[in-house]
C-alpha cells in the first residue's frame, strides 16, 4: 500500500477517533451514570456504546449489480432490491445496534478531567518510592537471540559487504554473519515513583440498598480512572461496616449484604489504623472516600466521628471525601454535622448524592480541589 494512501486512512481513523471522543463529551453525563460500561473493562480498555455513528469500513460487492442511483426509476419507487413495501410487523431479523468502540482509560481520564475542569492533583509525599527500571540504552557484540537488535545487525552486515566488495546493488542480499551481530544492552535506573492509596468505605446496613451501592460502585470506578492519570501507581483497601468495620476484597465490597445498625467511626478507625501500619503520609499520596446514607447509631458516635478526623485522619491524608447516597430508610444526619464542625478547609469534602444523575456531579465536587 502506498505512501499517501496510508497517510490518508490514518488520517481518516483520527478523525474518526475525535468524532468518537466528541460524541462521549457531549453525552459525558449519561455514560458517567450508566454502569453497563464498567463490566465492560479490561486492563487498559474499555467499551463504550456510541450511536448514531457508522464505523469506516471497506465495503465489497458484486460488479455490475446496480444500486441506488442506477437505472431506469420514478420518483416514489422503493429501493429495496426486491421491490416490496415494507412491514410495520414483527420480523425476525437483525435490526439496527449502538456501535460499541474501544477507548482507553487515559483517553476516558483526559475527556473526565476536560469536560470537568479537573486540575492536576499535587503531589503531598516528601518523598517517592523508589522504583527500579531497565533502561536499554546502549548496544553490545553479545547477547541472547531476545535481544538481538535486528537493525544494526543488518546495517553491520551492509557495511562489511561494502568494504570488502561483495555488495551487489542489483541483487541486495545481505546475509549476517556472527561478528555482524549486535545485541541490545540496559542498565538499571532508579526512578521516584509517585504513589496513592484509595481506601474506600462504605456503609453496608440494612438502610443501604441494592441501588445506593450501585451508585458507589459507579462513582468509584470513575474517582480510580482519574487517579490513575494522576499518578505512577495506585493501591485500594476497601472497608464495609454496618456496626462493625471489617476490611474486604474489591468483590465482596461492592456484593456483601448486610443489616443491623450502623457505628460509622468502626470505619474510621479501621482506615487509620491501615494508614499507620501500611501507608506512610511521608511517602503515600491518601484518598478516603466513605460512602453511606447518612444514618448513625448515635450523636456520641458522631462525635467519635469528628474527633478521629479533625485530630487523626484530616492531618495524614491529602483530602477525606464524604458521599452521602440517599435512601428512604437514612436520616440523612451525619453530612450535616461533617459540615456544621469541620468547616475549616481541613481537606475534607462532602457531597449528597441524589441519585445516578448525580454521580458527575459528585465526582467535580470531590476532586475539584486538585488535593
Amino acid at each position: 500500500m502506498s505512501g499517501p494512501m496510508v497517510e490518508k486512512i490514518d488520517k481518516d481513523h483520527s478523525r474518526f477517533r475525535q468524532i468518537i471522543k466528541g460524541r462521549i463529551r457531549s453525552d459525558l453525563r449519561r455514560y458517567v451514570s450508566h454502569s453497563d460500561m464498567i463490566g465492560k473493562k479490561g486492563d487498559r480498555l474499555i467499551s463504550i456504546p456510541v450511536p448514531q455513528i457508522e464505523s469506516p469500513r471497506f465495503l465489497y460487492g458484486p460488479n455490475q449489480s446496480g444500486g441506488v442511483g442506477q437505472g431506469d426509476g420514478k420518483d416514489g419507487d422503493p429501493v429495496d432490491q426486491d421491490g416490496q413495501e415494507g412491514s410495520s410487523n414483527a420480523g425476525n431479523q437483525p435490526g439496527a445496534h449502538l456501535l460499541e468502540v474501544e477507548i482507553t482509560l487515559e483517553e476516558l481520564a483526559k475527556i473526565l478531567g476536560e469536560e470537568l475542569g479537573l486540575p492536576n492533583l499535587r503531589d503531598k509525599g516528601q518523598k517517592n518510592i523508589i522504583h527500579y527500571k531497565n533502561r536499554y540504552s546502549s548496544i553490545r557484540r553479545i547477547g541472547p537471540a531476545s535481544l538481538l537488535h535486528f537493525r544494526r545487525t543488518y546495517k553491520e552486515a551492509l557495511k562489511r559487504t561494502i568494504a570488502i566488495g561483495t555488495y551487489n546493488p542489483q541483487r541486495p542480499i545481505i546475509v549476517p554473519v556472527k561478528e555482524d551481530k549486535r545485541y541490545r544492552s540496559f542498565k538499571t535506573i532508579v526512578q521516584p515513583q509517585r504513589n496513592a492509596v484509595i481506601i474506600y468505605m462504605m456503609d453496608v446496613s440494612g438502610s443501604m440498598g441494592n441501588e445506593q451501592k450501585e451508585i458507589v460502585r459507579t462513582t468509584s470506578f470513575w474517582i480510580d480512572t482519574w487517579l490513575k492519570s494522576q499518578y505512577d501507581g495506585i493501591e485500594r483497601r476497601y472497608i464495609v461496616h454496618d456496626a462493625v468495620a471489617r476490611e474486604v476484597d474489591e468483590h465482596t465490597f461492592y456484593h456483601t449484604r448486610e443489616s443491623g445498625g450502623t457505628i460509622i467511626s468502626s470505619a474510621y478507625k479501621l482506615c487509620m489504623q491501615l494508614i499507620e501500619e501500611q501507608f506512610d503520609p511521608s511517602d503515600w499520596n491518601i484518598y478516603p472516600f466513605h460512602f453511606s446514607d447518612g444514618d448513625n447509631w448515635s450523636g456520641g458516635d458522631t462525635q467519635e466521628c469528628l474527633k478521629l478526623l479533625k485530630e487523626q485522619i484530616l492531618p495524614k491524608v491529602n483530602q477525606f471525601s464524604y458521599g452521602q447516597v440517599e435512601s428512604e430508610y437514612g436520616s440523612g444526619q451525619f453530612i450535616k454535622d461533617l459540615d456544621a464542625n469541620l468547616t475549616d478547609g481541613g481537606g475534607l469534602v462532602t457531597i449528597k448524592i441524589a441519585n445516578k444523575d448525580s454521580i458527575l456531579d459528585a465526582i467535580k465536587s470531590f476532586l475539584k480541589g486538585g488535593r
